[in-house]
């Protein structure tokens, strides 16, 4: 069985793992969730929350327990993991393996806005209906927009439910780049989410041919397989993490 510690995306909070982790924890994981800084229960202002300063929460959780661990990015997860992954490994940390579920996953000196803008990522529902002010900016989401971008498959009672956990995103963290080694070596696998509008289909499966994913399963679901298609999304972790 693995330790897994699990990244929420972009205005999410630790909550929104709360039925994978304990659907995993019944398989014999033990499973690791938390508040991103500036999310949830974390209280850093979010006018200091960059993604180097996401990516060092993630550390700091990796560097908590001495097994290695698979770690998991949701969303904008993708790119903390990213991150925080090489800084870890640079500092003779070991990792099983990162997973990304609909997920992005850069290159070295990519940010998720430039990832975004690529040609499949057209249709993105969460960069168009983003209302941002503010400096540094922050943005957020009415529940329209949200439930539309990130829950289109799940039941309505759920939709609404994980919609009112949402709060305010602040915006540095997309269009900061990764600053990474891109030769050091990390196994990755990947989840893709066949019906989903925050982070298009098209670009998930481009981004998924990354070089050091060995690895991918689809759900034909939208971008919260985790809620939309729940006992799927929890074989298909279960299944990449006993790899």
């Amino acid at each position: 069985m693995a330790r897994i510690v699990l990244v929420h995306g972009a205005f999410h909070e630790k909550s929104c793992w709360d039925g994978a982790k304990a659907a995993l924890e019944a398989r014999g994981h033990r499973v690791e969730a938390f508040d991103l800084p500036g999310h949830g229960e974390d209280k850093t202002p979010l006018e200091q929350v960059t993604l180097q300063v996401y990516a060092d929460r993630v550390v700091e959780q990796l560097k908590s327990d001495p097994e290695p661990a698979v770690l998991l990015g949701h969303s904008m997860g993708g790119m903390v993991v990213t991150q925080a992954a090489d800084d870890f490994l640079a500092g003779g940390g070991e990792l099983k393996q990162v997973i990304y579920a609909s997920a992005f996953l850069p290159e070295d000196g990519q940010s998720l806005v430039d990832l975004a803008g690529l040609p499949e990522g057209a249709g993105d529902m969460v960069q168009a209906n983003v209302q941002v002010s503010g400096e540094p900016p922050i943005g957020v989401l009415s529940t329209e927009h949200a439930i539309a971008a990130f829950y289109g498959e799940c039941d309505a009672d759920v939709a609404q439910a994980a919609a009112a956990r949402l709060g305010p995103q602040p915006i540095l963290a997309f269009v900061m780049p990764v600053s990474i080694d891109n030769n050091r070596a990390v196994t990755r696998r990947y989840v893709v989410t066949g019906k989903d509008h925050a982070l298009p289909t098209a670009l998930q499966r481009r981004l998924s041919k990354h070089a050091s994913v060995v690895e991918v399963a689809e759900i034909d679901t939208d971008h919260s397989a985790f809620l939309s298609k729940a006992d799927e999304f929890v074989d298909v972790v279960d299944r990449f993490a006993r790899s």
